[in-house]
């Protein structure tokens, strides 16, 4: 198949690209990096037609959707209607990288019927996404599968976020972090671009969403010890007691459906992940 990525150059797109390679499927990178803007829509409909696309291109770090929410709204949205369009106008298939969208959760663990509930910007991005999906399916029969990763992690992450920041850290042999509670549920990147490829190949499904997670969940705290315990111990951690805005304190994620229908599980334990990282 030919298969257009947006975002193709990020975390996962970089990696996605080359296990659809490997699987044979020709390749169209839409990347900001590669000089293609997603948001010029007369740039877009130049490129040629497509079985899939895959779009994972966004703005994600939650902090800058306080900061900015201009660019953030302006891309995760319209990003998502340009890419939509252009497979209404081919009859391609699309492929969305949603989020965790489920805010404070009412019960655990999280399946995909659970109310969606913006708890930041980035996350409101991530819902009107969807539901734009949802339409685009309605009205004009657009194949749409739907992923929701909950916290991705792996080598190459922005330094930004949880686990690089704590393995940075670690290298000096401090690591000090605010409030050790919060609970992730955290899934590999390799694990992810699984998902996302299974997707790819999937020509049943007409519209779904899915969640992509471990299904087990750990506390900041928790991933500090897994951390120290790679280290043989030797790595002094600090907590401070300051509280994100809209604190989510645990999530874990209900991933049967994910199993049953797209024939995917996580491989890859949080203790391998890490190692894996560190080892690098």
């Amino acid at each position: 198949m030919i298969v257009a990525v947006t975002g193709s150059s990020g975390f996962i797109g970089k990696r996605l690209v080359r296990v659809l390679q490997d699987a044979g499927h020709e390749v169209v990178k839409l990347d900001i990096a590669g000089g293609f803007d997603i948001l010029n829509w007369e740039a877009f409909k130049k490129v040629p037609p497509v079985d899939v696309l895959v779009h994972l291109a966004a703005r994600s770090f939650v902090p800058d959707s306080y900061d900015n929410p201009h660019d953030f709204y302006h891309l995760n949205i319209n990003g998502v209607i340009n890419g939509l369009e252009f497979c209404r106008m081919h009859k391609a298939r699309f492929v969305f990288a949603s989020s965790y969208v489920y805010g404070k959760p009412a019960y655990l663990p999280i399946d995909e019927n659970h109310p969606l509930q913006g708890f930041n910007p980035y996350a409101e991005t991530k819902i009107i996404g969807e539901k734009i999906c949802r339409d685009y399916h309605k009205y004009f029969q657009v194949p749409s599968i739907i992923l929701r990763p909950f916290n991705i992690y792996g080598p190459g992450q922005n330094e930004n976020f949880l686990i690089p920041s704590v393995l940075k850290q670690a290298k000096t042999g401090i690591v000090r972090l605010m409030d050790p509670r919060p609970k992730r549920d955290f899934i590999f990147v390799d694990d992810v671009v699984r998902a996302f490829h299974l997707a790819v190949e999937n020509k049943e499904i007409t519209f779904d969403c899915f969640n992509v997670g471990s299904g087990k969940s750990y506390s900041v705290k928790e991933v500090t010890e897994i951390v120290n315990r790679i280290y043989h111990h030797s790595l002094r951690v600090e907590f401070g007691e300051e509280e994100r805005m809209n604190e989510v304190l645990d999530t874990v994620a209900e991933i049967s459906k994910t199993r049953a229908q797209l024939h995917w599980k996580p491989i890859v334990d949080l203790t391998t992940g890490l190692k894996t990282i560190i080892d690098i």
